[in-house]
């Protein structure tokens, strides 16, 4: 049998840690190794497989799809394309009426930065602490902290940073100049922080008001992981230009920047074109997600979210500190040994993500279920019994 830890440090740049750890197949909510055996997958690909693996209706979907035609150029029409962005206009509501397909989070938010500067003609962009948005030169200018930028700098144009759920500071930083505020809703990367009840509708009026768009990243937010189709809908919040990506192609390299009427106005044609954005395959994707995540499925999400929550919220160690989180998308703040309880999980076929400087993250397939939540609270009640 071959090694494929090896091959995979000998020929792939070396940019990711090595969990130590080949995964060769899916099954629902499971991945396996090359000895068949399970892994309980609680990270989605860092929330990319929302449904888990081999879903019907999305397998049938892109299987379909790849026999009939899997790519073509933007500047021809499509069916499957041209039904996915409807469906999607639709599903996010009034305040979008066109949408700008890529291949991933980064890219649609390169797209979205560049669309406010073409609608603004400015190019100043407020963010928050802790906010992540990608790494892409223009998608790095908008991300928080040095770990990622330090190497690069100068990034691009003028990035103010401001704290996260604080509109008062949102206000104050706004000048003459501000093109737009980039959000995220629940900032995900930086450690699963939920704002107060009433922020993005705060923050949402002010932008308006002060006449600066309003830029949502609903990349891990985003296709119901919060109990919503977008998080920013508990908030009534809607923005001038929304960005997705992750989980909406059923598994499938998405990117997609959804923009309002005045936005889309300004946008002429070659200024900023993708020649694999809006592949058929990804768009099947896109309709085989809009038509399964139901109403149905985002009550699963909110109940089993809530029930997770409350399982890990009596959990007892000195090493635990606050849980955070909405929907499936959920952080257990650890001090200390993070990364040596990760491990442990990972040990005993529990696989869980990082978040922040001391965060487990917790992404779970929407159609897990109790029985699974139940093995992981037993799991961890154990490691963190253990601990000195």
């Amino acid at each position: 049998m071959k090694d494929y830890q090896m091959l995979q440090q000998q020929y792939i740049v070396n940019t990711y840690v090595n969990r130590q750890l080949t995964l060769v197949k899916g099954e629902g909510v499971f991945l396996l190794n090359e000895q068949g055996e399970k892994y309980l997958d609680l990270m989605t690909n860092y929330g990319v497989n929302i449904l888990g693996y081999h879903h019907p209706v999305i397998t049938k979907k892109l299987v379909h799809q790849l026999n009939s035609l899997t790519t073509l150029h933007g500047s021809f029409a499509n069916d499957v394309r041209s039904n996915a962005s409807e469906a999607l206009i639709k599903r996010c509501g009034e305040s979008y009426t066109q949408v700008y397909w890529s291949n991933s989070g980064a890219e649609a938010i390169e797209a979205a930065l560049k669309f406010a500067v073409l609608a603004t003609k400015k190019k100043k962009f407020i963010v928050c602490d802790h906010g992540y948005h990608g790494k892409t030169l223009g998608a790095l200018s908008a991300t928080a902290g040095v770990k990622y930028k330090q190497p690069f700098e100068p990034l691009l144009w003028d990035f103010v940073s401001i704290p996260f759920n604080d509109a008062e500071a949102l206000e104050q930083a706004i000048d003459v100049d501000t093109a737009g505020f980039i959000v995220e809703p629940i900032q995900g990367e930086g450690g699963i922080f939920v704002p107060e009840k009433n922020y993005l509708y705060t923050i949402n009026e002010i932008c308006h008001k002060k006449g600066i768009l309003l830029i949502i990243d609903e990349i891990q937010t985003g296709c119901g992981r919060t109990g919503t189709f977008l998080a920013s809908q508990k908030g009534n919040m809607a923005g001038d230009v929304l960005c997705l990506g992750k989980g909406l192609a059923g598994g499938i390299p998405v990117g997609v920047t959804l923009v309002n009427q005045v936005v889309a106005a300004a946008i002429p044609k070659h200024i900023h074109t993708s020649t694999l954005g809006g592949n058929p395959l990804a768009s099947a994707g896109v309709v085989a997600i809009l038509d399964v995540v139901s109403t149905d499925l985002l009550k699963h999400v909110v109940n089993i979210g809530q029930y997770f929550l409350e399982q890990l919220a009596v959990l007892k160690s000195p090493y635990i500190g606050e849980v955070r989180g909405q929907g499936l998308m959920i952080g257990l703040v650890v001090h200390d040994k993070r990364n040596q309880i990760m491990k442990q999980l990972q040990d005993k076929k529990i696989l869980v993500i990082p978040a922040g400087e001391d965060v487990i993250r917790f992404l779970p397939p929407f159609i897990i279920e109790k029985e699974q939540v139940d093995m992981t609270m037993s799991v961890l009640s154990n490691i963190f019994k253990q601990l000195p």
